[in-house]
């Protein structure tokens, strides 16, 4: 069976989700601005051994809005109000950029609920990080006109960071920007506010870091965060040498591969390690 779509009724309000598969539960949590819309590849990819669940974040997509502030302590709970209401205790989650901080928050707040995470892109947020973006990033950040010039300059601030031409990446990027009441911006200043320092620590099941090398906006946070990262039964990494902002979407059958062996490996301690599935890097702690 392929792809399907419900909406769960929390305290946040009607949460959308795509779930495929059976098995373990995998949930999936997608950059901003985007929707689970961002996973269309890889989801089916990691339904023949999962239960992969891909939610619109609250205040993304077809989920109900969340008012500004916003924070990652929020989407968390969002999160896991998507996971109560389907009566689903145990997870391993996948977040990419904004939604690895989420994934990061979910397993240090419940670390016996989560199986493993694999953080992809995962920004780094320290008080450093804080004190620059006291003003809001300009990433996604464009005002609206009445004659439309704020959808080129969407368009224009993402461009660069896509493969190329990108052209259908950056037309799916731009329906999740315009979704009504969406600021596009707003979920990166909730990642601004987050004190991941603070956080990070409290990580206690094994995980695994995604790199996308032609990411420059993330690719220099893997030495910090498997530094800090003190608390994670293990530490792995995988960089993926033409990974780009979009690398859930481009790399979608690499992506598949290092989750699979990831999550074959941490429940499978005591067999050999390896498979066939390696991508171009990968280093282990």
């Amino acid at each position: 069976m392929g792809v399907r779509f419900g909406y769960a009724d929390t305290s946040f309000g009607q949460l959308h989700y795509a779930e495929q598969g059976s098995g373990p539960v995998l949930l999936l949590l997608h950059q901003t601005p985007r929707s689970w819309d961002e996973f269309r590849e890889l989801i089916p990819l990691l339904a023949s051994g999962h239960r992969v669940i891909a939610m619109d974040m609250v205040g993304f997509g077809a989920s109900a809005a969340l008012p500004a502030p916003q924070t990652i302590e929020m989407f968390a709970a969002g999160a896991w109000a998507l996971l109560d209401e389907l009566g689903i205790p145990r997870v391993a989650v996948l977040g990419h950029h904004t939604g690895a901080a989420v994934a990061l928050e979910m397993a240090a707040a419940h670390p016996g609920r989560v199986e493993a995470v694999i953080l992809s892109s995962c920004p780094w947020v320290d008080q450093a990080h804080r004190a620059g973006r006291s003003g809001g990033g300009t990433v996604d950040r464009a005002e609206r006109t009445p004659d439309g010039r704020h959808l080129g300059t969407l368009w224009e601030l993402r461009r660069p960071y896509y493969p190329q031409p990108g052209t259908d990446l950056l037309d799916r990027f731009m329906h999740d920007a315009l979704t009504y009441g969406l600021d596009p911006a707003e979920g990166h200043r909730a990642c601004a506010r987050y004190r991941m320092e603070e956080r990070i620590g409290a990580v206690r099941a094994p995980v695994l870091l995604l790199g996308a090398a032609a990411d420059p906006f993330s690719i220099g946070n893997l030495p910090t965060l498997r530094a800090r990262l003190t608390g994670a039964a293990i530490v792995e990494q995988v960089i993926f040498a033409e990974g780009t902002v979009a690398l859930i979407e481009h790399e979608a059958p690499r992506i598949a591969g290092s989750v699979r062996r990831f999550l074959r490996e941490i429940r499978q301690p005591f067999e050999p390690r390896g498979g066939g599935d390696e991508p171009e890097s990968v280093q282990q702690t």
